[in-house]
Formats: structure tokens, C-alpha cells, sequence
């Protein structure tokens, strides 16, 4: 029997993600918006492109959720970008009432799913689907860190002419400002960066990772990037459905890894069956703990936002944040 993914969310980087996932012909693939038609008419579209590259995934596409019973994986790409006078409060609440629904939905449907969340702020927005799905920590997971290091990655790659394939890197933290980096383990066909690229360049390129986003949407002036994130997803999926253990940066619930408990942080995971099979131990040195904390703090804020307007979310939805701590 093949295995269902549902993706909720039929805008760039949802629509680009199912494409990837039908592509694969490992899974059915269920695509879900709000928008009447839009998701529909995108799925036939995949549908009808089946004979063309070679595969039998049948891709459905539905304004409600009864199509995604029983899905070994839901991902939640559904959200809203900051718009101008928009401040970061009301970007959270609105997001949250969002993701809030659709995990909901979903996991009432999908009880034993893992459920991958991509809607912005990620961190706040998983550890919201974590409340909110009653699910064990394992199975709910953000993304964010596979899509800076794939950056990062490129960015070394294209400063030294080199193939993406030989340079080896990790990003852990958050998305974007709070991320965390770990030059000091980055090499190039097992030579450090340190070694290759000199200080101030290789600053440039850290910045450059973390405004990466940012670039882009610059560039595009409407809309943001959708190729890397549903890429960077599509591998996370894979690591689930087939059982890889592969180690991948994402953003999960620590209790007590890395001196972070209660709270929602990028770190190195294996990801297989079931979701995350757990957490990697790196050593850090003391100032890139430090940055993880602080990116697990700022993370706290996002998360103690929603917490004192969680009414205005779900006026049934538990406590979002029991026992956080820090350092």
C-alpha cells in the first residue's frame, strides 16, 4: 500500500513541494487550500504529468480535509508573509489562528502522522502544533535549518569554485538572524573553511546566509523563495518514509539537549520512521552555546506572545509553554 503525504498550503512553496513528492513515486499525495479550485486545478495539473516524467503518484487536490485520512506525513506550508505596517505581534496571531486549525485538522485525521511545519515564525509555529496536536515530541518537527545550511552550503561552494557535494556544514538555531552557524566545523572535501576562505570573507558569507531570504524576496519584489524550501522539506520527508537515520538540522522540542528545555530549537536530528529518532550531541564551544540560547530565547518570545493571547488562538488550546528553560 503506498503511503499518503498531505500537503496543506497549494502556494509556491506548497505546490512546488507536492511536484517534488509525486515526482519521487514513492507516496499519494493529497494537496489542501482554502481557495476554491486553486488546489484542484495545481493537482490535476501533476496528475496529468505523470505519463510525461514516469510516475504513478495520484495527486488529489481538496478544500477540506476528509482526503487526508491517514497520512504518514502532513506538512504545513500555509501562512501569511509580513506585510508593510505589520508588526511582528500581529504576524505571530495571525499565523498562529492559522496553524492552529490547520494541525488540528489534520492530526485529528492523521493521528499517527508526523507532522513537518514550514509556516513562519517555524519555531513558534511548531511548538504551537505541538499543543495543539497533543502528538509526543518526535513527530512534530520545523523546518528551517536543512534550508540555511543548504545556503550556507552554496555560498562556500561558489567562493571557492568548489562542488557542492564536497562541502560539509551545519546551521543550527533559528531561521534567519538567530541562526548559529558552526564554522568551525564546515570543510571542504575534509579541509576546514577556515583554512580556505580568510576571516573577513568568511563573515560575508555567514551574513549573507542569514539575510538569504531576505535576498531573495529583494530580488523577486512579490513573493519569496519556494525551490529550496520545498527541496529542503522533500529530503526531510524522505528520511522519514524510508527510515535513513539521517542527521539533519531541524527545529524540535528540547528537553534539556544543549541546556534548553520546553522550547523549540534548530539542531542537528536523525530523522526516521516515526520522525525524530534524536537528537545529535555536538560539543560546542562556549560562544556558540551561547548563541544557541540566544536563538532559543528569542524563540521564548515568540512562544510567551502567543501564551498570553492563547484565547484569541483556540480558547481550548493548553498551555504552550510548561517549564521553559534556558542556559
Amino acid at each position: 500500500m503506498r503511503s499518503k503525504i498531505t500537503v496543506v498550503g497549494a502556494g509556491n512553496v506548497g505546490a512546488t513541494l507536492a511536484q517534488r513528492l509525486a515526482e519521487r513515486d514513492h507516496a499519494d499525495v493529497v494537496l489542501v487550500d482554502i481557495v476554491e479550485g486553486m488546489p484542484q486545478g495545481k493537482a490535476l495539473d501533476l496528475l496529468e504529468t505523470g505519463p510525461i516524467c514516469g510516475y504513478d503518484s495520484l495527486v488529489t487536490g481538496a478544500n477540506g480535509y476528509d482526503d487526508t485520512d491517514g497520512s504518514q506525513v502532513a506538512i504545513i506550508t500555509s501562512g501569511v508573509p509580513r506585510k508593510p505596517g505589520m508588526s511582528r505581534d500581529d504576524l505571530v496571531m495571525t499565523n498562529a489562528k492559522i496553524v492552529a486549525g490547520v494541525a488540528r485538522e489534520v492530526t485529528s485525521r492523521s493521528p499517527g502522522c508526523v507532522l513537518i511545519v514550514v509556516a513562519n515564525p517555524v519555531d513558534g509555529m511548531a511548538q504551537l502544533s505541538l499543543a495543539v496536536s497533543g502528538f509526543p515530541r518526535s513527530r512534530v518537527i520545523g523546518m528551517a535549518g536543512v534550508l540555511d545550511t543548504a545556503r550556507f552550503r552554496t555560498f562556500i561552494a561558489q567562493e571557492l569554485g568548489a562542488s557542492v557535494h564536497d562541502v560539509q556544514a551545519y546551521v543550527l538555531g533559528g531561521h534567519g538572524d538567530t541562526m548559529v552557524p558552526l564554522t568551525r566545523l564546515s570543510t571542504v572535501a575534509g579541509i576546514p573553511v577556515s583554512a580556505l576562505i580568510p576571516p573577513e570573507r568568511l563573515e560575508a558569507i555567514v551574513q549573507r546566509a542569514r539575510d538569504g531570504g531576505a535576498e531573495i524576496v529583494n530580488l523577486l519584489k512579490t513573493g519569496s523563495a519556494f525551490y529550496a524550501p520545498s527541496a529542503a522539506v522533500a529530503q526531510m520527508v524522505d528520511a522519514i518514509l524510508f527510515d535513513t537515520q539521517q542527521v539533519l538540522p531541524c527545529t524540535v522540542m528540547l528537553d534539556g539537549e544543549y541546556g534548553i528545555r520546553g522550547v523549540f530549537t534548530g539542531v542537528p536530528v536523525r530523522l526516521g520512521d516515526g520522525g525524530m529518532a534524536g537528537v545529535v550531541d555536538i560539543t560546542l564551544t562556549a560562544e556558540e552555546l551561547a548563541a544557541l540560547h540566544r536563538s532559543a530565547e528569542s524563540v521564548r518570545q515568540v512562544v510567551e506572545i502567543m501564551e498570553s493571547r492563547r484565547a484569541e488562538i483556540d480558547p481550548s488550546l493548553g498551555s504552550l509553554s510548561p517549564g521553559i528553560a534556558i542556559g
